[in-house]
């Protein structure tokens, strides 16, 4: 009888420590253990097409003395070696590889040349972040960009920040926002929150 009791006992303290686990994380599951998200934020879109202002890497294999970082100028193109000025705005970078491949094919630079591009800043997709950082403002949003990030690039939160920060996302025309501890993503509780072209982030001032 005494061992009934105390399997019985256990299972509903391991019942009680999930749900604690839970309304701590702020999740609607009961689970322990596992990572937590944003109630009511939908996953982010990423968009990975090169717009004005972007910043990319195009290197093309047995040319290492050929510049290799380019920035889309205002009229959607970039100005390369050999192929000279080209169209890429709108394009996907695997879309840039193969039309200057293709243009080194087509004025006989080179036969078979391997064009790689590797995005180094998303200057045309931005997020904004507002309120108690020390540098609120536009940002230009990388390639992987996550919460943390993003406030770190921010130069971080003032003195005063409240450490709950609201995102505000637009989704097919309607904006959703959730609110997120980014102390508990810090100490590993839930997720670090990835982000999307045109997020909003709000730090508000902590209430004393």
């Amino acid at each position: 009888m005494s061992n009934s009791w105390s399997v019985g006992a256990r299972s509903v303290a391991r019942w009680a420590i999930c749900l604690a686990c839970a309304l701590a994380i702020g999740t609607e599951s009961l689970a322990c253990g596992g990572p937590g998200r944003p109630v009511n934020l939908p996953a982010p879109v990423e968009a990975t097409t090169l717009g004005v202002g972007d910043e990319l890497e195009v290197r093309i294999a047995g040319e290492d003395k050929l510049p290799t970082v380019f920035v889309v100028a205002p009229d959607g193109t970039i100005d390369l070696p050999f192929v000279n000025r080209m169209k890429i705005d709108g394009l996907e970078p695997q879309e840039v590889a193969a039309k200057v491949r293709d243009g080194l094919i087509s004025g006989q630079f080179l036969t078979n040349p391997s064009v790689s591009v590797i995005i180094k800043s998303y200057n045309s997709k931005r997020i904004e972040i507002i309120g108690e950082v020390k540098k609120p403002g536009s940002l230009p949003l990388e390639p992987g960009m996550t919460l943390l990030r993003a406030i770190s690039l921010a130069g971080g939160f003032t003195s005063v920040a409240d450490k709950s920060v609201t995102i505000r996302r637009k989704v097919k025309g309607a904006v959703k926002k959730a609110t997120v501890d980014v102390t508990q993503i810090i100490d590993n509780k839930i997720d670090d929150v990835p982000l999307q072209s045109g997020d909003t982030i709000n730090v508000d001032q902590t209430i004393l």
